[in-house]
């Protein structure tokens, strides 16, 4: 039976309650099965009009969350009835329908179920969108996240021996405008991305953590610095706002879960001590027509050209392993997540 989450889940197994402030909440584990794993799956850039072959690999994998990344469905509209016909289409989708049955489906969005491509703050229909994703996501009408701004949540995996806190950033929503020159986006010194009222959510949320495991869910890479394309990086104040908030917080184990790329990779940062990561996953239907280079000094690894999801494994000992791999006849990628 699937498994709903309100925003902060004790104990995967234990039953829910819906929030009712901008503040999480315990959740009674009484009855919960005491678990030695976490395992989470995640991915993004799913187009409902294409072939979808992932589903049956990721349901294999039993994961106790699938989180979206963002571009869940190429919406690319301002008509929401148009929006929800395609994320009713995706919803329908036999493979995902599985999916949705077997495990908790959390996630945030990216610009394309957003409603428009490269859009922020200024995509004038992006009150109506949001009540499209959290419909697509099945949040509760009486979740937070119904009457505030954003999509941004948070949601708390384990219990006291082995704790994970999802923190669901919303890139899109507060973003400010960005500008283009030959097709190539130029960074912005002083824009903002996360908006005051989500840097005072993410503040208050790290500052009271206790997880032994923080993953960020980011619909556009946190790391890279050096493709032309959206990324954390067009926005360096913002980029270096978050980096010292995870040093002045001591944030445990910070993991960014990413997508939007249509590749998939690995990049890692020792930022004043404290080792940041960041997972690509991208894309679940369509990847690039070449297998072009592309520079990124923090990567780890090779770029991964063929479709593929994630996978983040915690264990009780709090060491944490990733993964990105594709179908089954296809090569799988093991992510070296080494925290000391």
């Amino acid at each position: 039976m699937k498994k709903y989450l309100s925003m902060i889940l004790l104990g995967i197994m234990a039953a829910c309650t819906a929030p009712t402030s901008h503040e999480s909440q315990e959740v009674s584990t009484e009855e919960a099965t005491p678990k030695t794993s976490i395992k989470i799956a995640f991915g993004s850039c799913s187009n409902q009009n294409k072939p979808q072959p992932l589903w049956d690999d990721i349901l294999a994998e039993s994961p106790d969350v699938w989180i979206w990344l963002g571009d869940n469905i190429y919406g690319d509209t301002d008509n929401m009835d148009t929006m929800r016909a395609k994320y009713q289409k995706q919803k329908m989708n036999p493979g995902y329908q599985a999916l949705r049955a077997a495990t908790t489906v959390i996630g945030t969005w990216d610009d394309h179920d957003f409603g428009k491509n490269n859009a922020g703050k200024e995509y004038e229909a992006k009150v109506g969108s949001q009540q499209e994703l959290l419909d697509f996501l099945d949040v509760p009408v009486d979740d937070v996240r119904r009457t505030r701004e954003g999509v941004y949540g948070t949601y708390t995996l384990g219990d006291s021996a082995m704790q994970v806190k999802v923190l669901l950033l919303d890139t899109r929503y507060f973003r400010d405008e960005m500008s283009l020159v030959n097709d190539t986006i130029v960074p912005n010194p002083e824009g903002a991305i996360l908006g005051e009222a989500q840097w005072a959510w993410l503040e208050n949320e790290l500052a009271q953590s206790t997880a032994d495991v923080h993953l960020f869910a980011s619909g556009i890479q946190f790391l890279p610095e050096e493709h032309i394309f959206e990324k954390w990086a067009n926005f360096p104040q913002d980029r270096t706002k978050m980096l010292e908030m995870l040093v002045k917080y001591e944030v445990k184990k910070p993991i960014f879960l990413t997508g939007d790329r249509h590749i998939g990779e690995m990049s890692k940062l020792d930022y004043n001590g404290r080792k940041v990561y960041d997972i690509t996953s991208s894309s679940l239907t369509h990847g690039w027509s070449d297998e072009r280079q592309e520079p990124n000094r923090h990567r780890e690894g090779d770029i991964v050209y063929a479709l593929n999801y994630g996978l983040i494994e915690i264990n009780a000992d709090d060491s944490v392993r990733g993964y990105l791999k594709s179908d089954s006849s296809a090569v799988m990628e093991k992510l070296d997540i080494v925290f000391e």
